[in-house]
């Protein structure tokens, strides 16, 4: 993925998430945690495509995968 196509995708995901902050009426909790949702997803995406979150072992988090 090239430079110029992940500064789009973050562009393209600011502009949305500051439409949905300003036109659609919510209470402030949910705007903060959808705000933080993103945020998280958004870091965890760039982790994934510089190559970084891919080099760590597999870790899993749940009750499934501690039996």
């Amino acid at each position: 993925m090239s430079l110029v196509s992940i500064l789009i995708a973050l562009i393209l995901a600011g502009v949305v998430l500051w439409l949905i902050n300003t036109y659609i009426p919510m209470d402030g909790k949910i705007k903060k945690i959808l705000n933080a949702v993103v945020v998280i997803i958004v870091i965890l995406w760039l982790l994934r495509v510089f190559g970084i979150l891919d080099s760590m072992p597999n870790m899993h988090a749940g009750y499934w995968h501690m039996r």
